[in-house]
């Protein structure tokens, strides 16, 4: 199970944004601009339990890509609280690492390796047996559709080939909860859809799913749960089915903007 709770980060401004600031009207400023301090993430709380796939929604510049960094430690909270299985994240980053598979915007691979290398390199780097790896590299080349470009250089692969080939990356040491940062963005239509059902695979499992997306029909086909946040606070954290019910129309859409406008939409 993974909990977050009360989960804040600030950056510290530079001179120049400072002066800048200085400048304007008030009403001109982002709201979450303090002083010398960009609180990029403000308040952000919600849970996912095992074999749940929980849909992180929120306009860009949100704060959804910070409260992801923050769930994989790449990046330490200000403060609040994030917990796998009743373990503490942030008191044990480097030990809780390992039990996480995060995908972000910059995941990559080594151009000059083949993707099975690339991925047994990760998979040994995690520790894992030559026998184990083997194992968990059919299953996941398999539900990736990888096997057909399997051993081709990760430089000659198109977008979508390397969006798969890093999901693999992120999941081969089979962590206990997986972070996935818009997923399928830029992706075509076939190899989105590879990647969806990839998610959805894990519906059921022990496994807790979080992903952010601007798609909502990704939403509506795999999500469980639902948190959106705007102005890095959480706007709504719950079950789809309540997401919906928010707005009379029962589409995620006028849901969405509802809560990011403070509008009924008609």
């Amino acid at each position: 199970m993974l909990e977050v709770k009360n989960l804040m980060k600030r950056f510290r401004l530079d001179n120049k944004t400072i002066k800048e600031n200085k400048k304007k009207a008030k009403e001109l400023l982002d709201v979450r601009e303090e002083g010398r301090w960009f609180n990029a993430v403000q308040d952000v709380s919600f849970s996912c339990d095992p074999g749940q796939v929980l849909g992180l929604l929120g306009p860009n510049g949100a704060g959804k890509t910070t409260c992801l960094r923050m769930l994989s430690t790449a990046l330490q909270p200000t403060s609040g609280q994030i917990a796998i299985n009743g373990e503490d994240v942030v008191a044990e980053p480097l030990a809780m690492r390992k039990r996480i598979g995060f995908l972000s915007a910059t995941t990559g691979l080594y151009h000059r390796l083949t993707v099975r290398e690339n991925i047994q390199y990760f998979g040994r780097l995690h520790g894992m047996s030559e026998e184990n790896l083997e194992i968990e590299m059919n299953k996941v080349f398999e539900l990736l559709d990888i096997n057909s470009f399997a051993d081709k250089k990760a430089v000659s692969l198109s977008t979508g080939m390397k969006q798969r080939a890093n999901i693999a990356r992120t999941v081969i040491h089979q962590p206990e909860v997986i972070v996935l940062d818009e997923p399928t963005t830029g992706l075509d239509v076939i190899s989105a859809k590879t990647i969806l059902d990839f998610i959805e695979s894990y519906k059921g499992s022990k496994v807790p799913v979080v992903f952010s997306t601007h798609h909502l029909h990704e939403v509506e086909k795999l999500c469980d749960k639902v948190v959106l946040i705007n102005d890095g606070v959480t706007k709504f954290n719950g079950f789809l089915d309540e997401f919906k019910a928010l707005n009379k129309s029962g589409k995620l859409y006028d849901v969405f903007i509802q809560l990011v406008e403070n509008k009924e939409v008609a």
